[in-house]
Parts: structure tokens; C-alpha cells; sequence
């Protein structure tokens, strides 16, 4: 960002960061994330979306104990 001289902060005005505390939540959260550019109207459907990238499937676990 410095590169282009883009102020901080980066983030949208208003964001919130979420701890992901299982597979489910993942899921769930990339399901919302990815249809972001039908919501907006940008597409009719996300899987037309140019830059949507990659999504890979993590194993969670609880190493607290």
C-alpha cells in the first residue's frame, strides 16, 4: 500500500474481525464472503465472479490442552 502512497487505515470504515473457532464456522464464513458480488449486483451468480480466488480446506483442532 505504501507503494501507491494509500493511507492507513486499509480496512472498510465500519469492518470487524470474527475468530474462527471450527470447520463449521469457515464454511460458513467463506459461504457469506463468496457471495459478496451477488449481493452487491456485481453478478448473477459467484461462481462468475473474475477474481474470486481459492479456497482450501483446513483442519481445525483445539491445542489448548
Amino acid at each position: 500500500m505504501r507503494l501507491h502512497n494509500v493511507p492507513s487505515p486499509h480496512w472498510q470504515k465500519g469492518f470487524f474481525d470474527h475468530v474462527l473457532r471450527s470447520g463449521e464456522s469457515y464454511s460458513r464464513k467463506w459461504d457469506y464472503v463468496r457471495e459478496n458480488p451477488v449481493r452487491a449486483g456485481l453478478v448473477m451468480d459467484w461462481r462468475e465472479w473474475p477474481f474470486l480466488g481459492e479456497i482450501f480446506d483446513l483442519e481445525f483442532r483445539d491445542d489448548r490442552f
